[in-house]
């Protein structure tokens, strides 16, 4: 009977015993546990990688902005005085934009400009290459039309030089001269100019007058210029 309940409880023992002691399950214990370390270990390796990709793009990026120019200083803004030719047939180039009508006759007169032109620009992504501005403007001739206009221009340093093509829009009353065909007209001009140490410029522009066909008469204008500009400092008394 002792030797009996002895051998039951030694298979009893044996049944309670895990599996993992066994062959087998030593095994299945090993695969399990090298599997959740190889996954830890990829798991870290990514981590790691992944910082380094994105400091190695935070470098790149930091690298390109430093050695990107640096935005130049505004500009003072500028008074712009100006006196030409309105309606001038001396040169008229006859292309595009510049094209004025053959049939209407021609209003020669004198023209003269004033213009506020803003010192600070507009889209420093393109600085120092170039600045963009806005200004506002005042025209007249000596036939009494009178042009109240605003626009936007490219200062674009050529070294001493400045080449500044501009766009404009406003109101035009054409008093005795040329009649335009709309109070609404668009003036384009191309300008180029010497920049002196004090930051005057001096300048001769091109320009014309239309109303880019809004009307079904529309037959332009081309005015020769020449311009001074100062400091708006100098006129304020800074």
């Amino acid at each position: 009977m002792i030797i009996s309940r002895a051998i039951d409880r030694n298979e009893l023992r044996c049944k309670l015993v895990p599996r993992w002691w066994s062959r087998d399950g030593l095994l299945v214990a090993t695969v399990m546990m090298t599997a959740t370390a190889t996954a830890t270990i990829l798991e870290w390796w990514r981590f790691v990688v992944k910082n380094i990709v994105l400091a190695a793009c935070f470098g790149s990026f930091a690298a390109l902005v430093a050695a990107m120019p640096a935005a130049a200083a505004d500009d003072p803004a500028l008074m712009s005085f100006g006196g030409g030719l309105y309606d001038q047939t001396t040169l008229n180039p006859g292309l595009a934009f510049l094209k004025v009508s053959a049939q209407d006759k021609h209003y020669q007169a004198a023209d003269i400009r004033a213009e506020y032109r803003f010192g600070k620009s507009l889209l420093a992504a393109i600085e120092p290459y170039a600045k963009l501005k806005p200004w506002l403007g005042v025209e007249a001739t000596s036939d009494g039309a009178v042009y109240g206009l605003g626009g936007i221009l490219f200062d674009i340093p050529l070294g001493p030089f400045v080449f500044t093509p501009s766009f404009g829009a406003g109101l035009y009353s054409s008093g005795s001269g040329k009649k335009l065909g709309s109070p609404i007209e668009f003036r384009t001009m191309v300008e180029l100019g010497y920049q002196f140490d004090n930051q005057s410029r001096f300048s001769v522009g091109y320009s014309h007058i239309s109303n880019a066909g809004i009307t079904t008469t529309n037959p332009g204008s081309n005015i020769l210029s020449v311009y001074y500009h100062v400091p708006a400092d100098w006129i304020m008394g800074k």
